[in-house]
């Protein structure tokens, strides 16, 4: 992993250069950043450059055995903690870091939940048990192999229970010699206090949606209006707009489905519900995650189109054209509980609630609010 592939994140990325050029890397830090800023990513890229024979002022040369090693998650000296479901036979991130280099490999920008959906265990708790922290007390332990650095990243430290958590301070206050601790958080605030005293933290942000719209055209060669569309609804995370490109196909409209389902919710026909109801049953959980989410894109731009300035208006050309005619049915009076609506379903269907029953009292419900006088 280069510091070329991490979208985004100018700031960052020169503060860990400039440590590794200039020789003076903290023993502990923590990547703090919302899920697709790219934190853990450039975990990877940082001490790919730490480990690097070729260093440049840039960074990691790419192309030397200790580059090759760190990009395939190999090196003796790098280790990764992460959330695991504890079973009888997980134990701790050593029973499934197969599992996680490849899930990592295919996706590095990858989320708790995607990691959760590869193990196919989406509904147990994610944990980072205490026989976690004394692995890292025993692997932290060992000489290097190659006569450097000994870096541990710890993905989601959030998730460590009170006994990991209190354990892994005493190593995080007096730590071995040459050894880096990598912390990459999504919710740096459930952290124990004492943990975040003893970490230097680098502050990763949502990526705006132009690195984004320039990210899928050049990697992706994205039709530009696609990726623009792509970039608005993943709301700065890199790694939805990955899958939201993933699992778009061109057959399936976004403006047409909601142009349909509000014409629905404006004049209730059972006939006609029913069939939009069937038809986005069975398109699969993600699409009708994006559903929801470009929904609420609408419910905001048609505030901001009534209320506020046109021209932070993000939808373009046809959509601009549809929000122009349906901007009116979204109101002071009913935008609260329209975006609640929304939001609350996404969450259902991330959790496997039926479909067809939501999608059902989305519509009636929506009827109601739209009609409100």
């Amino acid at each position: 992993m280069l510091y070329d592939n991490v979208i985004g994140q100018t700031e960052a990325k020169g503060r860990l250069i400039k440590m590794v050029v200039e020789n003076r890397v903290p023993h502990a830090l923590l990547f703090a950043g919302q899920e697709g800023s790219g934190n853990l990513p450039a975990a990877l890229a940082f001490a790919q450059h730490l480990y690097c024979k070729n260093k440049t002022e840039n960074g990691p040369c790419g192309t030397c055995a200790s580059c090759n090693k760190v990009a395939k998650l190999i090196h003796p000296d790098l280790h990764f903690v992460f959330p695991i479901a504890k079973s009888k036979d997980i134990k701790s991130s050593n029973d499934l870091l197969k599992e996680f280099r490849e899930t990592y490999l295919s996706q590095p920008y990858i989320s708790l939940n995607d990691w959760f959906n590869e193990l196919n265990a989406e509904n147990k708790q994610p944990i980072i048990p205490v026989e976690e922290a004394n692995d890292i007390l025993r692997k932290l332990s060992y000489t290097s192999y190659e006569g450097s650095y000994k870096t541990m990243i710890i993905w989601q430290p959030e998730k460590m229970n009170a006994e990991a958590a209190n354990k892994l301070l005493k190593i995080l206050e007096e730590p071995p010699d040459e050894t880096i601790f990598i912390l990459v958080s999504t919710h740096p605030d459930q952290l124990l206090a004492t943990i975040i005293s003893r970490v230097q933290q680098i502050p990763f942000y949502n990526c705006t949606e132009e690195e984004i719209t320039q990210a899928l055209i050049v990697n992706f060669k994205v039709n530009p209006e696609v990726a623009k569309q792509t970039a608005i609804l993943s709301n700065g995370n890199y790694g939805e707009a990955l899958h939201l490109l993933t699992h778009n196909d061109d057959n399936v409209s976004f403006l047409t489905n909601f142009q349909t389902f509000m014409r629905l919710a404006l004049k209730f026909d059972c006939n006609k519900a029913f069939q939009w109801i069937d038809e986005n049953a069975s398109l699969g959980r993600e699409k009708q995650k994006q559903f929801f989410q470009y929904g609420l894109e609408v419910f905001r731009d048609s505030l901001m189109y009534n209320f506020g300035d046109r021209n932070l208006v993000r939808l373009s050309g046809q959509e601009r054209q549809f929000l122009e005619k349906f901007a009116p049915f979204v109101t002071q009076k009913n935008y609260e509980k329209l975006v609640e609506e929304f939001n609350n379903n996404y969450y259902y269907i991330e959790r496997n609630a039926n479909p067809k029953i939501l999608f059902m009292d989305l519509i009636l419900k929506t009827n109601e609010l739209i009609n409100l006088k």
